[in-house]
């Protein structure tokens, strides 16, 4: 029974709440992210660099010494490839994916509201170098004259 109390204690916790609604919504951001990468900038891509010349899909070594002209036609074969062409897309739709991130995290810090900052009520004495009232005209401390 003390387990279970720990452990409802520790679930409700406003951090661990807070961390749930986090990677729900982040799952969220992720799917929108994809799509836009996937969807919009990969498509515009491939139409600026003369369709399809960022697609490194077939771009493998068949491990068996054949030549095969696509992926599919070397794995319908049942030949073990080296897929580097799958890794490279994966590291280039990381890449871009976070550079969305970035932009849309930019923009979305912009919005917030900037906090004002906290009056100065002290100063630092010339001579003790302890911290006074800025309107002090003699340091409680070390009681020297203050200009």
């Amino acid at each position: 029974m003390k387990l279970f109390k720990e452990f409802k204690e520790f679930a409700v916790k406003g951090n661990v709440i807070d961390l749930a609604v986090g990677v729900i919504i982040g799952g969220a951001f992720g799917k929108i992210v994809t799509s836009l990468v996937n969807d919009v900038i990969m498509p515009l891509l491939s139409f600026v660099t003369k369709s399809g010349a960022l697609s490194f899909e077939n771009l493998f070594i068949a491990l068996d010494g054949n030549k095969y002209e696509t992926l599919a036609a070397a794995q319908e074969a049942g030949a073990s490839t080296f897929n580097y062409g799958l890794f490279l897309t994966n590291v280039l739709d990381f890449l871009i994916i976070a550079f969305v991130i970035f932009i849309f995290i930019k923009q979305i810090n912009r919005f917030k509201k900037k906090p004002e900052p906290v009056p100065v009520t002290t100063k630092e004495c010339p001579y003790c170098r302890t911290a006074i009232h800025k309107d002090a005209v003699r340091c409680p401390n070390c009681t020297s004259e203050l200009r």
